[in-house]
């Protein structure tokens, strides 16, 4: 029999109240997933075509988003192929890309989806041992891709993160939701609930951005076996660093996505108005790839009523909740459907904002982390500046486990045409338009668009125009 080392309900206990990232080992041992390595899930899709993202190999200042990156779609056995190099792929989807100069990636896969005529598989995937009951592959995702595959830094508007590593490894480096105005936060490329940064965080440019000096990395090397938690708000960089790597992640939903989706609504509505009204001949690339639905201001308005709605509606369950003696807090637990990602927070709505520093740190800290059971089985990922004998990643190993082994529907989506696209979100004012003392040179236009958006829409601001929407509602 395998005795995990936590039971379901004090592992769930830890993902709702931990708020900085931690791997679990020794959790999934008799998980039938952990057979999912790419050769095993190209003889199960027996054939079937998935789209890959491809990208540039070389380092560069400027984050790959996923509008600045090509796509083909092929099958696993086509992905293998010209993984290893073989002669074959010179005619067929990949032959465009030279496997030593690009890397591709599956990524953001449902497995409802993919799987759909397998639904029996579902069970190969085993939440459950989490604390969550009937969370299986229907509630996850897959991600396959080659070495140096990545996602660039963003963090998830929605939810906690629960990632099992299947094949090789991937590194992620991780910042707390205190970093956020040092990552330089942006909404171009628009995706809803996903904010990324300016930043290149494996090759920043500090000169451009300087206060990234300032940020906090937790690196960790996630290897086949192991389950990494991201808590809530937490900024991430994900890159594969072994020949193949497959991960599967399901986002918890929490209480506090309903003021989140608030928030998403209002993004979405100021985004979408301000770049719809850019002359369409500029060609900026602003909307994610992974916006794929028409949108108008009308649904945008529809959407943001909805996200009210649910708000207040998640507000009398938790009054009603909290008024039975029996309720724990960990069981108050949001079942409304979230569009990628969601987790529970123990403190009032004002302490959850993005820009708090003391977000999660000194209650969390001083009333809870102590009782989180760190050892050989739960390991913290510390700041990098806290790590010795390592310049890079922190590699956590599981048992003497070999390291060198190995989208929930839309609603109301954007659209654009997917093809190769190569422009970048570069804001910087032009050389050409400086004047003597480097200042922008006043008969010129030096901001644009974006520069105004990053404004409008930073994280800090759409928090605070979302608490009043919300105080004008109550009223």
């Amino acid at each position: 029999e395998d005795v995990k080392p936590f039971t379901p309900e004090k592992t769930k206990e830890i993902v709702m109240s931990l708020q900085q990232p931690a791997v679990f080992c020794n959790m999934v041992g008799d998980w039938p997933a952990l057979r999912w390595n790419a050769r095993h899930l190209s003889a199960m899709l027996d054939g079937k075509t998935i789209q890959f993202r491809l990208g540039l190999k070389t380092v560069d200042l400027v984050p790959q988003f996923e509008t600045r990156c090509s796509y083909v779609k092929a099958t696993l056995e086509e992905f293998l192929a010209w993984s290893c190099g073989q002669p074959s792929c010179l005619s067929g989807p990949f032959s465009c890309y030279e496997h030593s100069k690009y890397w591709a990636y599956a990524d953001y896969k449902y497995i409802a989806r993919i799987f759909e005529d397998k639904p029996e598989i579902f069970q190969d995937i085993r939440w459950s041992d989490f604390g969550f009951p009937g969370r299986n592959g229907k509630e996850s995702t897959l991600w396959i891709g080659s070495e140096g595959a990545n996602t660039p830094c963003h963090l998830d508007s929605y939810g906690c993160n629960l990632v099992l590593q299947v094949q090789g490894r991937k590194r992620w480096h991780l910042f707390p939701p205190g970093d956020t105005s040092f990552l330089y936060p942006t909404r171009i490329p628009y995706e809803e609930s996903s904010i990324f940064s300016k930043v290149n965080v494996a090759n920043p440019d500090l000169k451009r951005f300087p206060e990234f000096r300032n940020t906090t990395a937790h690196v960790v090397t996630l290897s086949p076996g192991q389950v990494l938690l991201i808590p809530r708000h937490w900024w991430h960089y994900v890159e594969s660093i072994d020949p193949i790597t497959v991960s599967i992640n399901s986002w918890i939903e929490l209480d506090a996505d309903h003021e989140a989706r608030v928030e998403e609504a209002i993004t979405r509505m100021l985004v979408c108005a301000i770049k719809s009204a850019e002359n369409p001949s500029d060609g900026d690339l602003w909307l994610n790839p992974t916006e794929v639905e028409a949108t108008s201001h009308e649904i945008n308005l529809q959407y943001l009523n909805k996200a009210v709605s649910a708000y207040f509606e998640c507000q009398k369950a938790s009054v009603s909740e909290q008024a039975r003696p029996s309720s724990t807090h960990a069981e108050q637990r949001a079942s409304a459907s979230c569009k990628r990602k969601k987790r529970e927070v123990d403190c009032e709505s004002e302490g959850c904002k993005l820009l708090t520093h003391e977000f999660g740190v000194s209650t969390l800290k001083a009333e809870k982390l102590h009782k989180i059971p760190f050892g050989p089985h739960l390991i913290q990922v510390l700041p990098q500046s806290q790590e010795t004998g390592l310049m890079g990643a922190v590699a956590v190993e599981s048992d003497g486990r070999d390291l060198h082994e190995n989208e929930g529907g839309h609603v109301g989506k954007l659209h654009r045409t997917r093809k190769r696209l190569v422009t970048s979100n570069d804001c910087e004012t032009p050389a050409h338009q400086m004047g003597p003392d480097s200042s922008p040179n006043a008969s010129q236009t030096a901001l644009s668009t974006n520069d105004l958006l990053d404004c409008l829409v930073n994280p800090h601001v759409i928090s605070l125009v979302a608490q009043l929407l919300l105080e004008r509602i109550r009223i």
